[in-house]
């Protein structure tokens, strides 16, 4: 997400500096000494906030703060989400500035986080390697989608297998799984039945689902034909579908070092929005690609309105280092698009979807009334998850964490949580800290078009810290990046919002229960508004 490189000016020393890229770069990781350490370029980041480090045991190198987003799908732009990148750098001056003026204080300690719902299981396999791609995967071969017996894919679902069944959970007192999320990775190039052997896994464990569970799985075009698709619907019980397409033109698959083309782009949307057994489908595309035109970007919009998902997802490019994209080209050159058409081709698939019905609910995530993406909602309002698989990330107990990224030290990792010598094991080693999980508060909660809740804000962190966050962002209410509404989400008006103490220590009226971001304005400043509530937060 953005240039990692962009980081060396921020230093690496600093704690505020190391908060600031936990929370603004999901995906920059750091090793047990704390310095800055570039990820492998075989592997891929997990999942999307600030994380907190726990002890882990050296040796194993882990990955400590991986993304929280949706695992095989490019990451949203640093113009439109909490990534870093140069045009970050006025804004870290303002971040100072109002630091050294605003004096918070966070009541301690948080209430114990409860039980996950949410299970993330990553299935690292793919015929080859996008262009783009710097996530965790195994490249399998173009044929593999018809090799059922692929020995690296049953040893791979036996040790996944092992991880589940060896992590901790009481049994017994565990709420039913909520969501389940397949995700890659191309998770439709494994055999049903292993997968069908992993939720066997999970209910194992976990108890049985949740009698409404969304049972979500990541499908890219040409893995699965209609008796691939009916098993692992019928069979393995997936009832969710988020379908891989990133483009219709051919140039453009062909450019981003896609497996599949347009034919095969046409076929899936045909089996998959004809599937009886799924529920809801999501349509997933890339903004920003090279050589993208507006010409290009419009009939992608137009094609995917036109399949009728109940879900799209437009994910922003980014070229990350290690990629073939990295040696190809320069982000703002071209054939890459400038910022400003990055920018109006946000625009315009924000206003082409809304026009079409789809609520902009999140960031990159479009829907139809009702067909949210339950799974990423547990990310976006910094509910509890687990994860299991290669790169794969938990929150439990407040604390996030993720797997090894290669192979090799993934099956190491299962063979010493099966003799309960990890970190995870230990119910002592999850320390909540207060000012980290407001900065994941906020951060989350303004990716989303419900916004941060003011009141639940308050009853975690106090009266004073919320209105200092408030004055932070006055400037943007009064601009209109960020939006101020009232407990039945009318907009109030900016000069009813009332921040000030009356004389007498008693509060004026407080109309203000959430602040959002607007849409698309204010999500495209999204880095600068988020950076400035960390100045308040962890001043």
């Amino acid at each position: 997400m953005g240039g990692n490189n962009s980081w060396k000016s921020f230093g690496a020393n600093s704690q505020d500096d190391t908060n600031l890229r936990r929370a603004l770069n999901p995906h920059h990781t750091e090793d047990s000494t704390g310095s800055s350490n570039c990820m492998e370029r075989n592997n891929i980041p997990g999942a999307e906030a600030s994380q907190k480090e726990m002890e882990m045991p050296r040796s194993m190198n882990f990955q400590l703060y991986p993304l929280l987003s949706l695992p095989h799908r490019p990451r949203v732009g640093s113009k439109f989400s909490p990534t870093p990148s140069t045009s970050l750098l006025p804004c870290l001056t303002a971040v100072c500035r109002i630091s050294s003026d605003v004096h918070t204080s966070i009541p301690l300690p948080l209430p114990r986080p409860p039980l996950p719902e949410a299970a993330y299981i990553h299935l690292p396999f793919c015929r080859r390697r996008c262009h783009y791609c710097d996530f965790p995967i195994v490249a399998l071969g173009s044929s593999s989608h018809r090799l059922d017996d692929d020995p690296r894919i049953s040893t791979y679902i036996r040790f996944l297998l092992h991880e589940i069944s060896a992590a901790k959970a009481p049994s017994s007192l565990h709420p039913p799984i909520r969501t389940v999320y397949f995700g890659g990775g191309t998770p439709s190039l494994v055999p049903p039945r292993l997968v069908r052997s992993v939720l066997e896994a999970i209910r194992a464990k976990f108890g049985e689902l949740a009698a409404d569970a969304e049972v979500s799985m990541e499908m890219d075009p040409g893995t699965f034909d209609a008796r691939r698709l009916d098993e692992m619907v019928g069979v393995v019980g997936v009832n969710r579908v988020s379908l891989g397409v990133q483009a219709f033109q051919e140039e453009l698959l062909q450019a981003c070092g896609r497996a599949h083309g347009r034919g095969e782009v046409d076929e899936a949307i045909e089996l998959v929005a004809g599937c009886r057994g799924i529920e809801s489908w999501s349509l997933d595309l890339i903004s920003s690609l090279p050589h993208l035109t507006e010409e290009m970007w419009e009939e992608s919009l137009r094609l995917a309105v036109s399949a009728r998902p109940q879900h799209v997802s437009i994910y922003d490019l980014q070229v990350e280092q290690g990629t073939k994209f990295a040696k190809l080209y320069t982000p703002g050159e071209f054939p890459l698009p400038t910022e400003s058409q990055s920018a109006y081709f946000y625009k315009m698939a924000s206003e082409k979807l809304s026009k079409a019905g789809y609520e902009h609910y999140e960031i990159s995530s479009y829907c139809k009334p009702g067909h949210e993406c339950q799974h990423n909602q547990t990310y976006w309002q910094n509910r509890p998850f687990y994860g299991f698989g290669l790169g794969s990330a938990s929150f439990i107990n407040g604390v996030r964490f993720s797997r090894p990224r290669r192979l090799k030290e993934y099956e190491q990792y299962v063979k010493k949580l099966e003799m309960k010598t990890t970190a995870e094991e230990d119910d002592d080693v999850a320390i909540v800290d207060a000012k980290e999980t407001a900065m994941d508060m906020v951060m989350l909660s303004m990716r989303t078009a419900r916004g941060l809740d003011l009141k639940w804000f308050e009853s975690f962190f106090g009266e004073a810290m919320k209105l200092s966050l408030c004055r932070a962002w006055r400037p943007y209410i009064d601009s209109g990046h960020i939006v101020a509404m009232d407990e039945e989400k009318r907009v109030v008006a900016t000069c009813d919002f009332e921040l000030e103490m009356a004389g007498g220590g008693q509060r004026r009226r407080w109309e203000v229960a959430f602040l959002r971001l607007s849409d698309p304005e204010g999500f495209l400043m999204s880095n600068e508004l988020i950076a400035i509530s960390f100045g308040v937060l962890s001043p």
